[in-house]
This record gives structure tokens, sequence and C-alpha cells, in this order.
């Protein structure tokens, strides 16, 4: 097609209109307020970087908020959370309910830190009562907790979980699995849960379709017993803990 010709389509092409935001938006799509919306997001990364600065070697726990404390899963992260507080290590969380107040339950009762990284959500999110006052951070943005999740965890303990659960396990995976993060272990708790996802990433991801190479799950394990998830975390550093980045 000549250009004069690609030149004439183009301009019968029109253009489709985009439509204004949805109301609960619409602040949030002015040019000064993305250059406000700048500070705020630096804002909100200082105070995180300033009030983790001191933590030491830490574990961050994740599973889902729909777990009642008699359940075998908030059993399971009390009880984690307990030995890692004995073990020497912080126990990072979401801060909501839970898994996460479970991890940090146990942490808190064993004379460990309990930090809490609570994100404003438009059905709020209350911190659950047992992280340290001065270890609570709150965040508006999930992209700069995110953050602080991935810099100062020495590890990922994933409890069974839902949509929230499974992102914070494959922005893990993905930034060690392309060297933007150091690698650290991934362990999922609740075989029950997790197992057959497990053998379909071995199985399907893998050996089948080869979407991911056998080092991409070497840093992923499967582990229900809280003593051999914390022999997997101590043998993982040989040569002492490190921030990821």
């Amino acid at each position: 097609m000549s250009s004069s010709r690609k030149a004439r389509t183009r301009k019968n092409v029109t253009a489709s209109t985009v439509m204004p935001p949805d109301k609960k938006y619409e602040r949030q799509t002015d040019f000064a307020g993305d250059g406000w919306r700048v500070f705020k997001i630096m804002a909100e990364f200082v105070n995180g970087f300033e009030k983790m600065s001191d933590t030491g070697p830490a574990v961050s726990v994740f599973g889902s908020t729909r777990v009642s404390p008699e359940q075998e899963e908030y059993l399971l992260a009390e009880k984690m959370g307990s030995l890692l507080a004995r073990k020497g290590f912080s126990v990072i969380t979401g801060a909501g309910p839970g898994v996460m107040e479970a991890a940090n339950k146990g942490a808190q009762q064993a004379g460990g830190i309990s930090i809490g990284f609570n994100i404003e959500l438009p059905l709020q999110q209350r911190p659950n009562p047992f992280i340290d006052r001065e270890r609570l951070l709150v965040f508006h943005y999930f992209f700069v907790r995110k953050v602080m999740f991935l810099k100062y965890s020495q590890a990922f303990i994933v409890l069974p979980g839902g949509f929230g659960t499974m992102d914070e396990l494959f922005e893990a995976a993905t930034l060690i699995q392309t060297q933007k993060s150091g690698c650290f272990p991934i362990i999922l708790m609740g075989s029950d849960y997790w197992d057959g996802y497990y053998r379909w990433m071995q199985e399907m991801m893998f050996k089948e379709k080869r979407y991911i190479a056998k080092e991409d799950l070497d840093f992923i394990f499967l582990e229900d017993d809280p003593d051999k998830v914390v022999r997997i975390i101590e043998g993982f550093y040989p040569e002492g803990y490190r921030l990821n980045f």
C-alpha cells in the first residue's frame, strides 16, 4: 500500500472515547493530584524504611483472613509464629485477622518482635491486637507494602489463603526468578491445601510445558512441620542473613 493510501486510511479512523473514571477514582486522575501522590508514595517508603531499619532477621507469614481461632490453620500459624520468635526471627504479617493474627499472637506471646503491615481498604481492615505498637505500619498503596515484605523478609511462609495470599506468593516467586530480588525460601504450609497446586507447578509448568526452569522451583518448599520449616530457613543462609535488595 502506498504512503498516500495509508494516510487516507488513517484519516478515516475515529478514536474511541475514553470514559471518565468511576466516581470513587475521579480525584485520582488529574495531573496535580498525580504529582502530590508521588510525595505520598515517597512518605510511605521513607516511614517504612525508617521503622524497619533495625528489625534484624524476619519472616513474613501469609494466609487467609477468614480463619477462626479454633481452626487448624490458625493454630498452626500461632505455633509457627511462636517458634520463629524463639529462634530469633521477627514475625511480619499483613496485620489483619485470621492467619495473620495467629502468627502475630504466637510471636508476641513468645516474647518476640511482632510486626504488622496494615493496608487501607474500602472495607476497612482493622489491625489485630497482637502487633507491637511501635511496629504497626499502615499503607495506602499495595505496591509499597509489597516492597516492605520483600525487602525485609528472610523467608515467606504461606498458609492456605485466597487471592491476596496468592498475590504475595507469586510476587516473590517472580522477582526471585527474574533476579530482581535476592533468593529466599518460600514455604507452603498446609499440604492438604497446597499439594495439588505444588504438583501442578512441577508436572505441568515445568515438566510438560517447560514454562519455568527446574531451578525456578528450588526455593519453593511444601512442609507442614514447623521445626522443619525453621531448619529450611536456617539452612538457606550458611553465610548469614541479608536483605533481598
